[in-house]
């Protein structure tokens, strides 16, 4: 067997499962910004973005329907998304840029709900 088609096999089987945990999060109707959300942001945050829970409360987590956090950049909730801000941890060492993006952008369909 030529070793260009076992490249060519480990290649095509690396993307795949690369791509798997995406193709999933995808048929199951979520984002990479919603599945990060609900694994790092409902504690404080809640599922419905009101910040309406216990841990919400006690640190005064910010509502995510509110104009206030609506008016603020994609780059500035990026930026404390990444790095933390008061009561917030920081989030650079576990979420990629891109995955940030995405929280992002699901942060923002809140405004809409």
């Amino acid at each position: 067997m030529n070793p260009w088609n076992n490249r060519i096999r480990f290649a095509i089987l690396a993307i795949m499962i690369s791509t798997n945990g995406a193709i999933v999060a995808a048929a199951q109707g979520q984002t990479t910004g919603e599945k990060n959300y609900k694994k790092n942001c409902t504690a404080c945050h809640g599922v419905d973005g009101y910040a309406n829970t216990p841990a919400g409360k006690q640190l005064k987590a910010r509502d995510f329907h509110s104009p206030d956090v609506q008016k603020e950049t994609d780059e500035t909730l990026a930026g404390i998304i990444a790095k933390g801000k008061n009561n917030m941890p920081s989030f650079e060492k576990t979420l990629k840029p891109n995955e940030i993006l995405d929280l992002v952008k699901y942060i923002r369909t809140f405004a809409k709900k």
